[in-house]
């Protein structure tokens, strides 16, 4: 009986360690009101919109979410980000969060175009920032979702960088990035933080989607804030083109502001932002 209950005990264990393993996400909670789904982009914290929630905290409670593998949130099995996508599903249907905003900065404005292409009754509105449909068909020459695979000879180059060559490629990316000197570190340290397989191999998870004729399922207002560093014309061309299939759409373009348009355009991002709530 003795070896019975600590066999029982034993396995109780592993399960509780394996469901706290597997949560795609951790959430904080601020503020009351309405709900907002902050979800922020590739390699960031929740902090991304500390600015942001620190002004909208005082009408909306604002559910900040950090995925799983960045921050202090321990890494997930693969695939990363369908788990991330339905979880959200499941959290927002279990809080009986009704008519919830989302805004999602990159990464996490892709997601919550996949969200309500999914739910198209779950959420009320969404603000895209700075994020297309199809990250890949921008990112990659000839893109085809089919060929995109975690075994390929860039991914094995990045899980073999050291520290040192991976903090130097996170100064450059930041740098591309924002045209605010003083939040780049900040975003380098983030990336540092991250779990090497999650940066890894989630990137290819976001390659892979493709909401390109998705979005034709959309019903719900989204709302566009988009960067226009370093050629206006040429990301009015892409985001024209991405978007085309949504039906109910609004692009708003922020001058003078690189990928974090929340940091090179804190103002106009809020004011948007307030605007379009």
């Amino acid at each position: 009986m003795k070896k019975f209950i600590i066999l029982v005990a034993v396995i109780c264990s592993l399960q509780v360690h394996t469901t706290q393993a597997q949560q795609a996400f951790k959430v904080e909670v601020v503020g009351k009101g309405t709900p907002i789904l902050f979800f922020p982009g590739f390699g960031c914290t929740s902090e991304v919109f500390a600015e942001t929630v620190a002004t909208l905290s005082k009408n909306h409670e604002c559910h900040l979410f950090t995925f799983a593998g960045f921050g202090n949130v321990p890494p997930i099995e693969l695939p990363w980000l369908s788990k991330i996508k339905d979880q959200v599903i499941e959290y927002v249907k279990n809080k009986q969060l009704s008519n919830s905003t989302i805004i999602g900065h990159s990464l996490g404005g892709t997601l919550g175009l996949w969200l309500a292409a999914t739910e198209t009754n779950l959420f009320k509105k969404i603000i895209v920032v700075d994020a297309l449909p199809s990250t890949g068909a921008l990112m990659v020459p000839n893109f085809n979702a089919n060929t995109m695979v975690y075994d390929n000879p860039y991914s094995k180059q990045m899980l073999q960088m050291d520290s040192a060559a991976f903090r130097k490629m996170a100064v450059q990316m930041s740098a591309g990035m924002m045209l605010n000197k003083a939040k780049q570190i900040q975003v380098v340290d983030w990336m540092m933080l991250a779990d090497k397989n999650t940066y890894v191999y989630g990137y290819i998870d976001l390659l892979k989607l493709d909401l390109r004729e998705d979005i034709a399922k959309i019903r719900i207002p989204v709302i566009i804030l988009a960067a226009t560093h370093p050629n206006k014309s040429m990301i009015e061309q892409t985001y024209n083109k991405q978007y085309v299939l949504l039906q109910n759409k609004t692009f708003h373009y922020a001058d003078k502001a690189a990928h974090f348009v929340m940091y090179d355009q804190p103002e106009w991002f809020i004011n948007k932002v307030e605007e379009n709530l």
